[in-house]
């Protein structure tokens, strides 16, 4: 499952390269995978936004297995 989450981050990741950040897969464990923003998504006041609205729900859809996404 682990290569299927880094296949879909690196369809998001662009996205988020555009504004500056990046996101990187910590570990991938019983259906939650934890990620870490960087870059200017770090410090962002919507980064809780992105993980949320974007990544988890895109992560959700490509992936059913997922059950949630927690930013470490």
């Amino acid at each position: 499952m682990r290569e299927k989450v880094e296949a879909t981050l690196n369809k998001i990741r662009p996205a988020l390269t555009r504004d500056g950040g990046d996101v990187e897969l910590v570990a991938v464990e019983d259906g939650t995978v934890k990620v870490r923003l960087t870059g200017a998504c770090a410090g962002c006041p919507m980064s809780t936004m992105t993980l949320q609205m974007g990544i988890e729900r895109i992560l959700k859809q490509e992936i059913p297995e997922v059950k949630k996404v927690v930013a470490v």
